[in-house]
Protein backbone atom coordinates (compact mmCIF):
# COMPACT_ATOMS: atom_id res chain seq x y z
CA UNK A 1 0.00 0.00 0.00
CA UNK A 2 1.38 3.41 -1.11
CA UNK A 3 1.69 6.31 1.89
CA UNK A 4 1.85 10.02 0.77
CA UNK A 5 4.57 12.26 2.08
CA UNK A 6 3.94 15.95 2.02
CA UNK A 7 5.79 18.96 2.60
CA UNK A 8 5.31 22.63 1.88
CA UNK A 9 6.83 25.59 1.15
CA UNK A 10 5.98 29.21 2.35
CA UNK A 11 6.68 31.96 0.10
CA UNK A 12 8.16 34.47 3.45
CA UNK A 13 8.16 37.31 2.14
CA UNK A 14 4.74 37.25 1.24
CA UNK A 15 3.06 35.71 4.78
CA UNK A 16 1.94 38.14 7.30
CA UNK A 17 2.11 35.76 10.33
CA UNK A 18 -1.65 35.40 10.46
CA UNK A 19 -1.20 31.70 11.85
CA UNK A 20 -4.02 30.39 10.06
CA UNK A 21 -1.94 27.61 8.98
CA UNK A 22 -1.13 27.18 12.39
CA UNK A 23 -4.55 26.22 13.26
CA UNK A 24 -5.50 24.68 10.16
CA UNK A 25 -2.81 21.87 10.46
CA UNK A 26 -3.87 18.50 11.73
CA UNK A 27 -0.90 17.21 12.51
CA UNK A 28 0.26 20.20 13.90
CA UNK A 29 3.70 20.79 12.46
CA UNK A 30 3.33 24.45 11.37
CA UNK A 31 4.47 27.50 13.55
CA UNK A 32 5.71 30.87 13.34
CA UNK A 33 9.20 31.83 12.97
CA UNK A 34 11.14 32.95 15.29
CA UNK A 35 12.84 35.46 12.35
CA UNK A 36 10.73 38.02 10.43
CA UNK A 37 10.45 38.81 6.64
CA UNK A 38 11.29 42.21 5.32
CA UNK A 39 8.04 43.52 6.24
CA UNK A 40 8.80 42.66 9.57
CA UNK A 41 6.47 39.92 10.46
CA UNK A 42 7.26 36.57 12.06
CA UNK A 43 6.41 34.20 8.84
CA UNK A 44 4.79 30.41 8.84
CA UNK A 45 7.42 27.43 8.41
CA UNK A 46 7.83 23.82 8.37
CA UNK A 47 8.43 23.00 12.13
CA UNK A 48 7.99 18.81 11.61
CA UNK A 49 8.04 16.02 9.56
CA UNK A 50 5.13 14.25 9.10
CA UNK A 51 3.53 16.19 6.64
CA UNK A 52 0.64 14.76 4.76
CA UNK A 53 0.01 17.24 2.27
CA UNK A 54 -3.82 17.43 2.85
CA UNK A 55 -3.31 21.19 2.12
CA UNK A 56 -5.29 22.68 4.73
CA UNK A 57 -2.70 25.18 5.21
CA UNK A 58 -2.66 26.33 1.57
CA UNK A 59 -6.74 26.41 1.70
CA UNK A 60 -7.17 28.74 4.80
CA UNK A 61 -3.83 31.19 4.05
CA UNK A 62 -5.37 34.50 3.21
CA UNK A 63 -2.58 35.46 0.95
CA UNK A 64 -2.08 32.35 -1.47
CA UNK A 65 1.62 32.16 0.15
CA UNK A 66 1.40 28.82 0.82
CA UNK A 67 2.38 25.89 -1.91
CA UNK A 68 1.95 22.06 -0.95
CA UNK A 69 3.50 19.26 -2.62
CA UNK A 70 2.52 15.41 -2.31
CA UNK A 71 4.97 12.43 -3.38
CA UNK A 72 3.38 8.84 -2.99
CA UNK A 73 5.82 6.16 -1.67
CA UNK A 74 5.61 2.42 -1.84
Amino acid sequence: MSKIIGTIVVDTNRCKGCALCVEACPQKIIALARRVNASGYNYAELAGKDCIGCASCGIVCPDGCITVYRKKTE
